[in-house]
């Protein structure tokens, strides 16, 4: 019998979703790639950061003292953005979220405050992606230092010193990597979620 891609797609999520043993955890992304795994994986949305962006080195800065950071309000940046666009924990700290996917940033700021309530702080899943020109070597090593145990940053370039990059081949050329939906076959999401 012979599927189509969106068949055969399906059956790949059925299986990656009957070996899934753990469902309550909340991924703190600094791209649209938590969504997706929530949604690919048919679970709710348990995070904040979910249909935004935000640059590796403030995703690096914010997720290091990460209670802080979702204690602070955030206000809406200043200046011509392609996208509503706000800033979380002023005073010389601010993190600059980019909401991509809403029509407003009152939209964002509503969804953010709604799903930080939801955060499962005793089991947490880091995920950055090398995109953007917000980015080095620095970051990278950065990321790895985090005090988390279960993190990952998808790179287009193979660091084997570091632990929790995980390169995705065929991106060597690019300077940033995409969203999951590019290579959503490249990546074991078993091993990242157990």
């Amino acid at each position: 019998m012979n599927l189509s891609k969106e068949e055969e797609y399906q059956n790949y999520l059925e299986q990656k979703r009957a070996r899934l043993r753990n469902t309550d955890f909340t991924i703190i992304s600094s791209n649209c790639n938590g969504a997706f795994m929530y949604y690919d994986l048919g679970l709710p949305y348990l995070s904040p950061t979910v249909n935004l962006t935000i640059e590796m080195n403030d995703f690096v800065k914010m997720v290091k003292n990460l209670k802080w950071y979702m204690e602070q309000k955030i206000v809406r940046a200043e200046g011509e953005y392609k996208y509503p666009t706000g800033v979380l924990g002023t005073e010389g700290r601010g993190i600059k979220i980019n909401f991509v996917h809403y029509k407003s940033f009152e939209e964002g700021v509503q969804k953010w405050e709604e799903r930080k309530k939801r955060i499962n702080w005793d089991n947490l899943f880091i995920v950055g992606t090398a995109r953007g020109d917000f980015w080095n070597y620095d970051t990278i090593k950065n990321f790895n230092q985090l005090p988390y145990k279960n993190k990952v940053i998808f790179t287009n370039v193979d660091y084997p010193e570091f632990q929790s990059a995980y390169y995705i081949k065929g991106f060597e050329k690019e300077r940033q990597l995409g969203v999951l939906i590019d290579y959503k076959k490249a990546i074991p999401f078993e091993t990242i979620f157990g």
